[in-house]
């Protein structure tokens, strides 16, 4: 009898912040469960591929090397999560429809069928989530609340201690009611943890209040209770 030929793996990490990617914190979870999940499915592990970049960036160098070196052997390209090998459903659509096999070590029943239905899902569900982010914008303008403002401000008075106090609390107030909106929209896509939101808006380059340093659980936690302060 011929001896059926052993599946090739290569696996994937991704980590969204420079302070992740430089103390380990996230890969060595990530490297853990592909490394369990290739195991599991007693397949063979090739090569190892890591970013420290944004799931929106497809040109990550770690990515394209992990894409090249599954092409060249037909091996199939494991991450922990889906989102760690993209974040943009229809890269994900192309890659199954140039034969990319993809696995994620969370979703360890799921074959090439399902993750394109995945990947659908998730196209569809942005779009939802843009349409409902939109409703919600457009409802509270309505409501005369304040969405936006000018970074430039500058008092039309000379500068003294009480009005600059006053604009930054405005400034930080409005800045508190646009996260308010983004946090809404990632509790819906299931990031739900202080430590996880601050993650994914660090991911995404949404500025903190101050316009400096990355988001932490404890920024996310006090924007969101001054947000609540400031509702009426």
């Amino acid at each position: 009898m011929r001896r059926q030929e052993q599946r090739l793996a290569v696996g994937y990490l991704r980590v969204s912040t420079a302070e992740q990617g430089q103390s380990g914190l996230g890969l060595e979870a990530q490297r853990a469960s592909v490394q369990s999940f290739i195991a599991s499915q007693g397949w063979t592990l090739v090569a190892e591929y890591e970013d420290v970049a944004s799931g929106k960036d497809d040109r990550r160098p770690g990515f394209q090397a992990a894409l090249a070196r599954c092409r060249q052997l037909g091996a199939v390209l494991v991450a922990a999560r889906l989102d760690r090998i993209t974040r943009r459903a229809h890269t994900l659509s192309q890659l199954l429809e140039d034969g990319v096999s993809i696995r994620a070590a969370d979703m360890p029943g799921a074959d090439d069928l399902m993750m394109r239905i995945y990947a659908a899902m998730a196209q569809k569900e942005r779009e939802l989530i843009g349409e409902r982010t939109r409703a919600a914008l457009a409802a509270a303008k309505a409501r005369g609340r304040v969405l936006g403002g000018d970074r430039g401000y500058r008092p039309a008075t000379a500068p003294d201690a009480v009005a600059a106090a006053q604009a930054r609390r405005e400034a930080a107030e409005r800045a508190a009611h646009r996260l308010v909106l983004e946090v809404e929209r990632l509790r819906q896509e299931g990031v739900v943890s202080h430590a996880a939101i601050a993650r994914t808006l660090s991911d995404q380059g949404l500025p903190t209040p101050r316009g400096r340093g990355a988001w932490t659980h404890t920024t996310v936690a006090r924007v969101l209770a001054r947000a609540a302060r400031a509702t009426p």
